[in-house]
């Protein structure tokens, strides 16, 4: 994990598995700011300066495809990682074609999600 220090955001509207997912990057080395939902996330001014986000698929208002939608618009935007417990055929080849850094089926392996938070942003780093 090279990048350990940087701030991963969170996106869930579990309010168990949100503190949950902060626990797990927190002892992992990572600095996390967690939402409940995606208009929250978008109206942070500091959200940019993220080195990853990770978000439910499934949230209450705005989806996380929504949210990769305006999240891809903005210069400089972090990459994204998305996650759901309603996975479908297919769903993953729709969040890599609508492009999420990686795709994760709940639930998962701890070491699943930081494996693809540091495969993510190392794939975003700069030559």
């Amino acid at each position: 994990m090279g990048m350990v220090g940087q701030k991963i955001l969170i996106v869930e509207d579990d309010d168990s598995l949100r503190p949950a997912l902060e626990r797990l990057l927190n002892t992992a080395g990572w600095l996390t700011t967690a939402y409940s939902s995606a208009e929250a996330l978008l109206a942070d001014a500091a959200a940019g300066d993220a080195a990853c986000v990770v978000c439910d698929l499934k949230l209450p208002t705005m989806s996380g495809f929504d949210l990769l939608a305006k999240w891809r618009g903005r210069a400089g935007r972090p990459p994204l990682i998305l996650m759901t417990a309603y996975d479908t055929p297919g769903l993953g080849e729709e969040a890599a074609r609508c492009g999420a850094a990686a795709y994760l089926s709940k639930p998962f392996r701890g070491t699943a999600l930081l494996e693809a938070i540091d495969a993510a942003i190392t794939s975003a780093r700069p030559p």
